[in-house]
């Protein structure tokens, strides 16, 4: 097993671990436009070797196709976030899984971002930026975002990818081989699943087959029935407070969930500025006032730096 050590002077330090599956990546603290954290990857024989971490972190995100981060948020972040979700009284989830939505299927609405300023933070919060610009580029939008409640027993949809070989709109037949775009990045979309109560192999939640976003083949019937006897599908272990970042090219979906607690979890949807999934929107909460970086993230689709500028105080003629 490999150690990581991600290490920010005169801020605090956090450790992971990296197995097989990549369990997570810890993440500066510094500002967003300038990663300098020192990290040292040891392996099993004890040789250290030294990358930057948006090396890292872009390496291991396109090897895997997600990535989960631990420790993001303190325990009085999440507490708050429950509290104000608890506020809502919300039916049980046996009766509706999902919940505060907007855009999408749901239509033009504010979601949970009109529940408080906390669910609005995690719009641009510093652990993500990296990685969204590392896939999205400097300008980019919020296209959707929902939350998931489960129960004990509870299940919620097929594994699926919505870009690639497996995605329902490439229409690639079983055996069939599937041609990416040449030099680029083929999927424009990437999601925020922020963790608000512990999940994992032993509890469920989120899981996904790694590396399969850039699987030139269907993904086999056999599999798609029972992901849960396919030994290439993983649960990461997501605390409360990690957060989950993954493309809609990776097959993915929700393991059913066996804890005695509730899961909660926050998505929030995000892709390049001039695509939309669909004709409806993320309307600004009239309640809880924005940055102007929030604000730009709820803007409508266009495009990148013609009509929307970087949203990065270091990108091409950014104003922020």
């Amino acid at each position: 097993m490999a150690s990581l050590i991600t290490e920010v002077r005169g801020r605090r330090r956090r450790h992971v671990s990296v197995d097989a599956r990549i369990k997570s990546v810890g993440l500066s603290d510094g500002p967003v436009r300038s990663v300098d954290a020192a990290v040292t990857a040891k392996t099993g024989e004890g040789v250290t070797v030294d990358a930057s971490d948006q090396e890292l972190q872009q390496y291991l995100f396109d090897l895997q196709g997600y990535l989960v981060i631990h420790n993001v948020l303190g325990a009085a972040e999440v507490a708050e976030l429950n509290r104000l979700i608890d506020a809502q009284r919300l039916p049980s989830p046996r009766e509706r899984i999902r919940f505060g939505s907007a855009a999408g299927l749901h239509g033009p609405d504010h979601g949970f971002l009109n529940w408080g300023e906390p669910f609005c933070r995690l719009l641009d919060h510093e652990a993500i930026l990296p990685i969204l610009r590392l896939r999205l580029g400097d300008c980019f939008r919020l296209d959707r975002l929902y939350g998931i409640r489960m129960l004990k027993g509870q299940t919620m949809g097929a594994m699926h990818a919505d870009y690639g070989a497996s995605a329902r709109n490439s229409f690639t037949k079983p055996g069939e081989r599937f041609h990416f775009a040449p030099n680029g990045i083929y999927e424009g979309f990437t999601v925020v699943a922020w963790s608000l109560a512990d999940a994992g192999p032993a509890s469920g939640g989120f899981w996904c087959i790694p590396g399969s976003h850039k699987s030139h083949f269907k993904l086999p019937r056999q599999i798609h029935e029972a992901p849960e006897k396919a030994s290439c599908v993983a649960i990461p272990d997501v605390p409360a407070g990690s957060v989950v970042l993954f493309s809609e090219a990776v097959m993915h979906g929700t393991a059913p969930w066996r804890a005695d607690h509730e899961r909660r979890t926050l998505l929030y949807k995000y892709c390049v500025s001039q695509m939309a999934w669909s004709r409806a929107r993320v309307l600004p909460p009239p309640d809880v006032p924005l940055t102007p970086r929030q604000q730009a993230l709820l803007t409508e689709p266009a495009d990148p730096h013609t009509f929307v500028p970087s949203l990065f105080s270091d990108g091409p003629g950014a104003e922020r």
